[in-house]
């Protein structure tokens, strides 16, 4: 059973056996297959994820048996942006966009993230 309500209050809808967040992104997952039927644009995906800020490790000793072990540790986790739609054009160029009701801070951080590291520029789907 789909859970009713997301934390922004937006409904979850299913339409082919996917669940989204919410009727735009369910609108819009709908106008991109109808655009990918009538061959406007290559293909599209969706969920996809983007490394914004690489994990970080550290070099760490440990002893075990009294013989000293060098290992890395996880010091901090990567930082990823999960794009709502990826579409890929005919001339193999790509449009990344997200469905958003309310951005909010995160948005705007990882949206200047993602122009910065991978050259994308964001659109969003209101």
């Amino acid at each position: 059973m789909i859970p009713d309500y997301s934390k922004y209050k937006s409904k979850k809808v299913e339409i082919d056996g996917i669940i989204f967040a919410s009727k735009k992104e369910a609108k819009y997952y709908e106008i991109f297959k109808a655009k990918k039927m009538a061959d406007e644009i290559k293909d599209f995906f969706m969920q996809v994820p983007f490394i914004l800020v690489p994990v970080q490790k550290e070099q760490v000793t440990v002893f075990k048996n009294g013989k000293p072990i060098t290992k890395e540790k996880v010091v901090e986790h990567a930082v990823t942006y999960v794009a709502d739609f990826v579409v890929i054009n005919h001339d193999e160029s790509r449009d990344v966009y997200d469905v958003k009701g309310f951005p909010d801070q995160k948005w705007v951080i990882k949206r200047k993230l993602m122009r910065h590291v991978h050259g994308i520029v964001l659109q969003e789907l209101k």
